[in-house]
């Protein structure tokens, strides 16, 4: 069996970051269970603060520099996506956003991905389902079922959420269970993210010119 990739976004602005620490903790958990079934894994780790002025000026210049060329080709080669956003004004942060804006359409297809988000209340979780969902499935993306939030008290304390509701540390292994479930049966080597590529052959563009 091949090793499998895990990628890992993390749009935390602050150091050190929640953002960072519940994709490191997402990262570990499924880590951990791909090894326990015997699948080899790899995981490698992207800040997105450290790639903000690549990625405005490949928004302005439409080239990519060879650090964010590398997060951009990690992404698309990868059997399994880790992307976690702080929340603001009710969705995710625009350097999230301008991060998938600058990925190769096609390069989401199929990729299996948990979507992790940081806020300062409960209330904001309901951004992942509303706002962060349907942006990976518009781009043909797998989301797991469990998307982790994690609130501000829920770094604090003993860990349990009470009122029926599920920890983090049980909310963090429910949506890593679901991703390992997934990466370990995925199999996206066939799928070719060639920006020069055509839908089809060239004979029609130049029977096209042909007729002119």
């Amino acid at each position: 069996m091949s090793t499998k990739k895990i990628v890992v976004v993390s749009a935390g602005l602050s150091t050190p970051s929640s953002t960072r620490q519940l994709a490191d903790r997402l990262a570990a958990d499924t880590l951990g269970i791909l090894r326990e079934r015997g699948v080899d894994v790899e995981v490698q780790t992207f800040e997105l603060r450290d790639l903000a002025h690549d990625i405005t000026n490949h928004l302005l210049m439409g080239f990519a520099p060879p650090k964010l060329q590398e997060a951009l080709d990690a992404v698309a080669s990868a059997d399994g996506l880790i992307a976690v956003t702080p929340i603001f004004t009710t969705s995710y942060a625009g350097l999230f956003k301008s991060f998938i804006d600058v990925i190769d359409p096609q390069a989401l297809t199929d990729l299996p991905v948990l979507i992790g988000a940081t806020g300062g209340t409960p209330r904001h979780s309901l951004a992942i389902d509303y706002a962060i969902r349907p942006l990976f499935t518009y781009l043909h993306a797998i989301p797991v079922t469990t998307g982790v939030f994690a609130a501000t008290s829920d770094w604090g304390g003993t860990g349990e959420a009470g009122d029926g509701v599920r920890s983090l540390p049980d909310r963090v292994f429910r949506g890593a269970s679901e991703l390992a479930d997934l990466v370990e049966r995925t199999d996206r080597s066939e799928l070719v993210n060639d920006p020069f590529a055509l839908d089809r052959p060239m004979g029609h563009l130049i029977g096209g010119l042909a007729g002119e």
